[in-house]
């Protein structure tokens, strides 16, 4: 984790890719949809193979935070056939990606977002929420400073609509409210050991089955000389 986060402040990145950034909050404890990044086509296939159709496939840069705008993003895609029309597709857009980012397609009805942004005054705080296309719509979201205990996340959640969503919903189970206090516990952490961590971004955090997946993520850095 410190590795990738001191090899792109050595690059001078302002950002962590997609990718790398699933992997910062994997080693923090936080669950991430499977994935792999591809070079060639070959490997998409292989990766795809690998982690199950249906995946996602993204064009994948630290310099891509808004890939759906760009069109390159694309969803659903259910056989080797398709896979490697989205690659060509993906590679034929004329950006430079570190390559094509393969990850398993994460569905379920209920969607949250977490994040940690730094507070000139009090350090890093943390944001939980209702996630996907609410979050900007809606704005329901809750804060508190690092480092979180387990009754701060429990006065977060009573703080938004997301509360309700938590439970039994349509006869499937509910979110392991032990699990979502673990994930953003470790965020708070995160911001407090690794100073160069400006902000993470996940959204949406998903909820398959009975556990909770980050299925997007972004980590932006302090801009450091």
């Amino acid at each position: 984790m410190t590795d990738i986060i001191k090899n792109a402040i050595a690059k001078k990145q302002t950002a962590l890719s997609e990718y790398e950034s699933k992997l910062v909050i994997e080693a923090a404890g936080i669950p991430i949809a499977k994935q792999g990044l591809a070079l060639t086509r070959n490997e998409v296939i292989n990766l795809a193979g690998k982690i199950g159709y249906p995946v996602v496939m993204k064009g994948c840069s630290d310099k891509f935070t808004h890939k759906t705008e760009m069109g390159l993003v694309k969803m659903n895609i259910k056989n080797d056939s398709e896979a490697l029309i989205a690659y060509d597709s993906l590679t034929s857009k004329g950006f430079d990606m570190d390559g094509v980012l393969v990850v398993e397609m994460i569905t379920g009805e209920r969607e949250f977002v977490v994040g940690l942004s730094r507070d000139p005054q009090f350090g890093p705080y943390v944001m939980f929420g209702l996630g996907g296309i609410y979050t900007e719509a809606l704005k329901d979201v809750s804060f508190r400073v690092a480092p979180l205990r387990a009754f701060d996340v429990q006065d977060m959640i009573s703080e938004t609509s997301a509360q309700k969503l938590l439970g039994d919903f349509r006869g499937k189970p509910g979110v392991d409210r032990e699990q979502l206090t673990q994930i953003l516990i470790r965020i708070g952490q995160l911001g407090l050991e690794n100073e160069e961590i400006a902000e993470i971004d996940i959204n949406p955090i998903i909820l398959q089955g009975d556990t909770l997946f980050a299925a997007d993520a972004l980590v932006v850095l302090n801009n450091v000389s």
